[in-house]
């Protein structure tokens, strides 16, 4: 390995109010650690943005803790390993790691894996072979719980998450009606995916779309946004709904709560409709990861599981891509080519 490499770092420079901005984020040029007895060395390949990493730059009480200033913006990625002190792992291996925003990174291998791309793309480790499918997974298994002739609806249905659940509950055998922004989304959800219906939630009559979608009510919501597309959602769920809250991505630039109490009205629905509505974090579920590898391997394999990946090219694009992400611009699963 050259000397002259330089180990490219995104870190965290400030946090947000609101909205993050470029601002927030500082590019840093450091040396390529070193690996010490018992390490690797990794190159990063590629690198995933994910909604969660807006709630890491914050510091406030959550069920992670938060990105430090000055510290390296977290997130998982696929890497090379170049150097090898672990007799664990030889160079060359490729293996999914947590290792953020950065070209280089050292490992002791624990939370390591490693991956074989003749078996799948290297980037489906980051989505739907990844912590977005098995969110997914996770989330209808445990929560959701979807039957033959059940009606799902889905936030964010062309999303690395939202693109899996209905697929799955499909799969299930339920009828799954997507929620995206805009028509080409929407026509990729009900065409390439093969939901049963899709609807633009930008559209004037959106709230009147959705109810006609679902003659007989919701049964399953699968909870990745939050804000009006919840509004319209929430009165159509049926008795005994099930209510998977994996991300409100509406409201997470909120700097405090907005508009008047609506908490009485929802729990006198959760009370009268004997409804289950349930947050969740994808690693409450982690000894079901390798019934989700097995199955989603299987259906990825006969075409019943199909993806979109929304790559950017270089580190550097990190930030504007992020932000892009928050706003709803990207189209898939994003993610970030690090190196060749």
């Amino acid at each position: 390995m050259p000397e002259a490499l330089e180990n490219v770092r995104i870190t965290l420079a400030s946090r947000p109010k609101g909205s993050p901005v470029p601002e927030n984020f500082q590019i840093e040029r450091q040396p390529v650690p070193a690996a010490a007895e018992g390490e690797v060395l990794l190159q990063i390949l590629f690198l995933s943005l994910d909604p969660y990493m807006r709630g890491r730059m914050d510091d406030a009480k959550s069920y992670a803790a938060p990105v430090g200033i000055g510290q390296v913006m977290e997130g998982g990625t696929v890497a090379r390993v170049i150097r090898s002190r672990n007799s664990d792992f030889a160079p060359g291996d490729l293996v999914l790691s947590h290792s953020g925003w950065q070209t280089y990174a050292t490992s002791n291998g624990e939370g390591l894996r490693k991956l074989d791309p003749q078996q799948a793309p290297l980037t489906t480790a980051l989505g739907v072979l990844g912590m977005p499918g098995f969110t997914a997974y996770a989330g209808l298994r445990n929560i959701g719980k979807p039957q033959h002739g059940e009606t799902v609806v889905v936030a964010a249905a062309s999303g690395a998450v939202g693109a899996v659940v209905g697929q799955i509950a499909r799969i299930r055998g339920a009828r799954v009606v997507g929620i995206a922004g805009g028509a080409e989304k929407c026509a990729y959800v009900s065409g390439e995916l093969g939901f049963d219906v899709a609807i633009d939630h930008r559209a004037k009559d959106f709230t009147a779309q959705l109810a006609l979608a679902c003659p007989d009510g919701i049964d399953v919501y699968f909870e990745n946004v939050g804000g009006h597309v919840w509004e319209a959602v929430f009165p159509l769920l049926n008795d005994f709904a099930r209510v998977p809250v994996c991300g409100l991505i509406a409201h997470y630039n909120n700097e405090a709560a907005e508009g008047f109490d609506r908490l009485p009205g929802f729990m006198r629905a959760v009370l009268r409709k004997s409804l289950t509505v349930r947050g969740f974090i994808q690693r409450e579920f982690a000894a079901q990861r390798p019934d989700f590898l097995e199955e989603a391997s299987g259906w990825l394999a006969d075409g019943r599981l199909k993806f979109r990946e929304d790559i950017v090219d270089g580190l550097d694009n990190a930030p504007e891509a992020f932000i892009g992400l928050l706003q709803g611009k990207n189209f898939g699963k994003l993610i970030v080519r690090v190196s060749e």
